[in-house]
């Protein structure tokens, strides 16, 4: 046990246990799960997110559990729970600050982001976009993202967040499944010093969509474009009255569509998740004020609240989710342009002193790649602020747990380490800052959510590794695939019977889950199934070593075999001298996981292929490994990692 929750009264959660009577958190998830008509409905009252005609059904799966329909009924639009109610209440808090890789830096209160929202929205409105129109959001981390994104859901339609490293054919393929009228870009953006042409790739794009009608330019670098037909990013309308929305908000049933976000798949074309105003905005909301205990300004004309900082693009399914969570709950999102490192290795660390962010969430992967500076970047800058640190993506290793623990959060930050998905809109597992934690845990079930593991004969199993599933709906789930039904069924529901397979290898150890991978990264030895997370983790403690991925290949004797790629820190044996490391790396595994699970093949390899999300990206080493094809790599950020890997020694 390395963290103990204070239990003063002054979290979220403990003042909504206290509110409905509840003794312990243990009694509170077990109603929540039991009870989701009561606890989703209590959710909405405590966190004042406005309905405008209330529901007549808090949840009705009369047309099957896959497609439940949650607050049937009910009037509600995104805008209004995450800017409308705000800037009546505190038009002057503080709702975005923003820093750009080359310092540039704009903040922006309740208020200044209703005119930039209502000035968007007015003009795609004259550009024809309405009600249930798709608008894609093509854009790095900067302010015009959440406007985009408010604006969009105040009209009615939908947007789609497209993953700002994309090349023309992944966004054309994501346009035009969509059936985008519009697309947002800026004209380019700043990656470690260079300038990505943004508007290029999104003429591109456009000539491959038949669909699409306006593009309107985000100026972030000040190049221009004068294509025919293209409109600016307007200027804040100085009419319009502070505080007040010159656009109406269209109260839409809580059931309709409001984002289309795309997840790649092994093979076929990208899956559109489809989110709805009403459930993911509740459960969204809840998450952010129960998980990481976010918090808003305690009252009119007082300071700002909380500051949350998620190292996500909006691409990812954490972009949205921190824009949402943070705005809904009254607080501060924070975003942030460039890399993480550069021009130094301090530079994420400064800028958490310079906002004084107090909510931070980064991937393990990005934890692991920071940590080989060692403490002193971090130590170098004053984090005092914090309070919360966030995680998600995949499983950790316990040494970057400790360092983000002890040398990020100082042993005083709870960890919560979140489970969820882009299909599952938010977190089926999560701590919250009620519960002790131990490294790497994820707590257990997220409030409301009826999570289990079964095993191969879908009864639930414990203390050994089983499938990941959800044995009930709940608000933020995908109400299907775009175009796609058959395919929504068949990927989520088809295994057992009203039970949703989320495609995680998950254990429950003594009360505690924890996570093992993707089931399809999965490797099975000889009958023995083996999570990737496993021998990763016990690789990356060798002091060689800064990262590794382990994949199985197809063996005729074993099934599969165990290869792994590392990549080498400095000092490392240069590329002629191996051939030691590479034997004591095959028994470190032997001796921590079992002769059996010795690697078959040590690759050394100068990179590995990730996402920008700093996830790395299995299937591609694999399918590299075997001569396959390695399905949609569109969300890599650096392509030539699947060349490091190919010519790996």
């Amino acid at each position: 046990m390395v963290w103990r929750p204070p239990l003063d009264g002054s979290t979220n959660v403990e003042r909504f246990m206290a509110a409905h009577g509840l003794d312990s958190f243990d009694e509170l998830l077990r109603r929540s799960v039991e009870d989701p008509t009561w606890f989703w409905a209590a959710v909405v009252d405590a966190l004042g997110i406005p309905f405008e005609r209330r529901w007549e059904a808090v949840v009705d799966v009369s047309d099957g559990v896959p497609w439940a329909r949650w607050f049937t009924g009910a009037t509600t639009n995104l805008c209004a729970a995450c800017l409308d109610r705000w800037v009546a209440a505190c038009p002057e808090a503080t709702a975005l600050v923003w820093e750009g890789e080359d310092c540039d830096q704009r903040s922006l209160t309740y208020a200044q982001l209703t005119q930039e929202v209502d000035a968007v929205a007015a003009l795609l409105a004259r550009r024809g976009v309405g009600a249930g129109d798709t608008v894609g959001i093509f854009l790095p981390m900067v302010p015009e993202v959440v406007a985009a994104a408010l604006a969009v859901a105040k009209l009615g339609a939908i947007f789609l967040p497209i993953f700002s490293g994309y090349g023309a054919d992944a966004v054309a393929v994501r346009l035009a499944d969509a059936g985008a009228k519009a697309l947002i870009c800026a004209d380019g953006f700043l990656r470690r010093g260079r300038q990505v042409p943004m508007a290029a790739t999104a003429r591109a794009a456009c000539a491959a969509v038949a669909s699409i009608e306006t593009v309107v330019v985000v100026p972030r670098l000040g190049i221009g474009t004068t294509d025919e037909g293209w409109a600016p990013w307007p200027s804040p309308s100085p009419s319009s009255a502070p505080g007040g929305a010159t656009v109406p908000t269209a109260m839409v049933d809580s059931e309709t569509p409001l984002f289309i976000a795309y997840t790649s798949g092994t093979t076929g074309a990208p899956k559109g998740a489809v989110h709805v105003h009403g459930g993911l905005t509740v459960k969204i909301a809840e998450e952010a004020a129960f998980q990481l205990d976010v918090r808003g300004p305690s009252g009119p004309g007082a300071d700002d609240g909380d500051r949350l900082f998620w190292f996500a693009d909006f691409g990812w399914i954490m972009g949205p989710w921190e824009v949402i969570g943070a705005l809904a709950n009254g607080a501060t999102v924070c975003l942030y342009e460039g890399a993480p490192d550069w021009p130094g290795p301090d530079r994420l660390w400064a800028y958490l002193e310079r906002h004084r962010v107090t909510v931070l969430g980064l991937s393990p992967t990005l934890v692991r790649a920071l940590m080989v500076h060692g403490p002193a970047p971090v130590e170098g800058h004053d984090l005092s602020t914090l309070r919360v640190l966030g995680s998600t993506g995949e499983p950790w290793n316990e040494e970057p747990w400790r360092w983000y623990f002890e040398v990020v959060g100082g042993r005083r930050c709870p960890v919560i380490n979140i489970s969820g998905g882009t299909e599952v809109g938010a977190c089926f597992l999560s701590p919250h800052p009620v519960q002790e934690l131990t490294p790497m845990t994820l707590g257990g079930p997220a409030l409301g959510m009826a999570v289990d593991v079964f095993g191969d004969d879908g009864r639930p199993v414990r203390g050994a590794v089983g499938e990941l599933v959800c044995t009930a709906p709940w608000p933020g789930m995908t109400r299907g695939l775009w175009k796609a039904p058959d395919r929504y069924l068949e990927t989520y529901w088809s295994r057992w019977s009203d039970v949703w397979v989320h495609g995680d290898w998950a254990s429950i150890q003594d009360g505690r889950w924890y996570l093992h991978g993707r089931s399809d990264d999965t490797i099975k030895i000889a009958g023995k199934r083996l999570g990737p997370a496993e021998v990763e983790s016990v690789l990356v403690s060798h002091p060689a070593v800064v990262e590794a991925a382990a994949v199985g290949v197809p063996d005729e004797v074993k099934g599969e075999a165990l290869w792994v790629y590392v990549v080498l820190g400095e000092g490392a044996p240069a590329a002629d001298g191996r051939d030691g490391l590479r034997a004591e790396l095959r028994a470190l595994v032997a001796d921590r996981l079992g002769r059996s699970f010795a690697p078959s093949v040590v690759h050394f390899a100068a990179a590995l292929p990730k996402t920008r999300s700093a996830k790395v990206l299995r299937r591609a080493i694999r399918a590299t490994a075997v001569g396959a094809d390695p399905g949609d790599l569109s969300s890599l950020e650096d392509p030539a990692a699947v060349e490091a890997v190919r010519s790996a020694s």
